[in-house]
């Protein structure tokens, strides 16, 4: 393994947080996934199109690095290519950036650069493709990286003072971007290059956080992670004092559990992850095993099925028909949609609860503006 993929931009969340995840996920397997591969291909779409001027629906059912584009894909990457568009300047896509004079060998490859010297500014630009996590642009790593790598490559044949980094997530409808001068950047550089030196040393200590455990390899037999999931879910129990009643926790015993419930609960799933892989192998784990899941019947060729209902029953009784969403009626009539716009409502959304940081308005302030309204 290079050291490149050891502190790789892409897993710098990671390796910057916990410098002792290099060294435990060292001799663990790649893994991938169809999430992944359906990201590749978007952004091997995006690429095409960037380069090539070419409209992303002109791919839809075509396979993409082996993925097929559906309209979504097509959809969503034309309106990334368009943003990316709309910043004037030189544009640089899929550039490979080497950052290795703060991380040794350190490189990766920006999906979009975009130097604009009129305005002494230049914009890194990251499409998003997955919808599992929300990633913001603020103090994003590895788009800090890129920046670096972008200002030691090209700082001397362009002038610019400022970076703008930009996280496009159509997906989940997040677009964010924030804003750091290269003074500030080198600063953080400075430390990004104390804590890449640790991540390589051999006594690099682990350090359970959100951010860092979220892709790690080595999360579910992490012993750091174990001692502060089970500390964080006995802390101050058994000091019964200061219970309120005697039979409760605290309001303080349950933040701190709240504080940490993601974290705990992908530890959780990671143990029980691999542990399921170890039998599916092969292998034995005492008090365990594996059996069949619930399964639902279908039907083994439709064709033959459908041939055979019809002969018994009335066309209707065999066939069930739904309306098609809002999002698909759109598509369909993309020059007409604004008739749709009177049919179409949105419901209010189930209550979620997240941290107090949380960048959306909390429920009784919308609750409020209704009022007002």
């Amino acid at each position: 393994m290079t050291t490149h993929a050891k502190l790789s931009a892409s897993g710098s969340d990671r390796w910057l947080t916990c410098t002792g995840s290099v060294k435990a996920e060292s001799n663990l397997p790649n893994t991938t996934s169809s999430f992944a591969i359906e990201g590749t291909t978007a952004h091997a779409l995006a690429e095409i199109c960037l380069t090539e001027n070419c409209n992303p629906s002109d791919f839809i059912g075509q396979d993409v690095e082996g993925y097929p584009v559906n309209d979504e894909m097509a959809d969503h990457v034309a309106a990334y290519v368009a943003y990316v568009k709309s910043f004037s300047g030189v544009h640089l896509y899929e550039q490979r950036v080497d950052f290795s004079e703060w991380i040794p060998n350190g490189f990766g490859t920006s999906d979009a650069i975009v130097i604009d010297e009129s305005n002494k500014t230049c914009h890194v630009i990251d499409l998003k493709y997955g919808k599992g996590v929300i990633v913001d642009a603020e103090n994003n790593s590895q788009g800090m990286l890129y920046a670096l790598g972008t200002l030691s490559q090209f700082g001397y044949l362009y002038d610019f003072d400022n970076i703008v980094i930009h996280i496009y997530q159509p997906r989940v409808k997040n677009y964010s971007s924030w804003q750091v001068t290269t003074d500030a950047l080198l600063k953080w550089a400075e430390w990004a290059k104390q804590r890449a030196e640790e991540a390589l040393s051999d006594n690099a200590p682990r350090t359970p956080t959100d951010k860092g455990c979220t892709w790690c390899k080595a999360k579910s037999s992490c012993k750091a992670l174990a001692e502060h999931s089970l500390k964080v879910i006995m802390s101050d129990f058994d000091d019964l004092e200061d219970l309120t009643p005697i039979d409760s926790i605290n309001q303080a015993q349950t933040r701190l559990i709240l504080d940490n419930a993601k974290l705990i609960k992908s530890w959780l799933d990671a143990i029980e992850s691999r542990v399921m892989q170890q039998l599916l192998n092969g292998e034995t784990f005492d008090g365990y095993k594996l059996v069949e899941g619930r399964s639902i019947r279908k039907w083994q060729d439709e064709s033959t099925a459908t041939e055979l209902l019809l002969k018994h029953l009335p066309n209707d009784q065999v066939f069930t028909q739904k309306l098609i969403t809002p999002a698909q009626a759109e598509k369909l009539m993309k020059k007409e949609k604004n008739l749709l716009s009177d049919l179409i409502i949105k419901p209010e959304g189930a209550p979620a609860l997240v941290k107090s940081d949380d960048k959306r308005k909390a429920k009784n302030e919308l609750d409020d503006f209704d009022t007002l309204d």
